[in-house]
């Protein structure tokens, strides 16, 4: 990996997720990655000013951007590097993306809206080679980009397997697996499908839906269960915890269908309204560290070794999606 660098800005918790992607390359690759630091500064008025005090001519550089900031510094940020790094003369810029922010407008659902999942597509993509992110809100979002700039979307799923089956294989035994409504079926059933070929557990899984109807935007009219949970534990599965109102009540739902105990997960956990409810709803909260939450108050997964596995998969020319099956 002759000229790979990473970059990160030192001041947010990206810098921390990097050291561990620099870290699993030193242990398990043996590879030496250098970790730049990025100075992001602002003007009086607010703009935002960027730096990089270190050399990047030639070098092929992977900047770790943090989801934990505010999403329109974000973008602007995204924005800059795109600038920024190519007229450095690196060789390449990468753009690594844990949490990739503004996916869950991907789509017209009313009149005069934008889709502003597309929009960031168009203003990230120009001086970029690569993308690497996880568990996108939908997977199209892929198409908003050039045919000549490959977005890899990592699924935390292996990691999740792994870690419930190395502390939870009793609760394994009478699993049902539940998507909190009709979008997330794909994801649910690809988790399924992943439980399925544990070889510690011989029993089969089983698999349930909500659905829902909405009153308005962020209000839900009413709720069904499709499937059975009764005398069974349950994991119910999304791609982000926001506020969390719509886990939680699919909960109580099914908790009021005879379930025995909850489970949830959801890759990026946002939690703008706290765990709280959470936390009294559910008998596991599990998340992973794509947002770098630190906290005692729920069960983080880390996932950074699959993004360095995919930053030397890449360099190398090898296969990302290989790390799935």
């Amino acid at each position: 990996m002759e000229k790979v660098v990473l970059l990160a800005d030192p001041k947010t918790d990206a810098f921390a997720f990097a050291e561990k992607i620099q870290g699993y390359l030193k242990e398990r690759r043996d590879v030496e990655v250098p970790l730049l630091e990025l100075e992001v500064s602002k003007f009086r008025n607010g703009e935002l000013g960027m730096h990089v005090p270190e050399n990047l001519r030639q070098k092929k550089v992977y900047f770790i951007q943090s989801p934990s900031k505010d999403p329109q510094q974000w973008w602007v940020e995204l924005m800059l590097a795109c600038d920024l790094i190519p007229n450095a003369s690196a060789k390449s810029l990468s753009l690594v993306l844990p949490n990739m922010l503004y996916s869950r407008q991907d789509r017209k659902d009313q009149h005069h809206v934008p889709i502003s999942a597309r929009t960031v597509a168009r203003t990230i993509s120009h001086g970029t080679k690569r993308i690497i992110t996880m568990d996108l809100h939908a997977g199209q979002i892929q198409g908003f980009y050039p045919n000549t700039l490959p977005v890899d979307n990592l699924y935390s799923f292996p990691e999740l397997v792994r870690h419930l089956s190395q502390n939870y294989l009793s609760e394994l035994e009478s699993l049902a697996i539940v998507s909190p409504d009709a979008g997330g079926t794909k994801r649910a059933r690809a988790l399924l499908s992943k439980l399925e070929r544990l070889e510690e557990c011989e029993t089969k899984f089983s698999f349930a839906l909500i659905d829902k109807s909405r009153s308005g935007p962020g209000e839900i009219e009413r709720m069904d269960l499709v499937g059975d949970v009764e005398g069974k534990n349950v994991l119910i599965v999304d791609d982000m915890y926001d506020s969390c109102g719509t886990m939680c009540s699919a909960g109580e739902l099914i908790k009021e269908k005879g379930a025995e105990k909850l489970f949830c997960y959801a890759t990026h956990g946002i939690f703008t309204k706290g765990t709280k409810r959470l936390k009294k709803t559910f008998d596991r909260v599990i998340t992973s560290n794509t947002h770098y939450r630190d906290s005692n108050d729920v069960e983080v997964i880390d996932v950074s070794g699959m993004f360095a596995e995919a930053i030397y998969r890449a360099t190398k020319g090898l296969s990302i999606s290989k790390l799935f099956k």
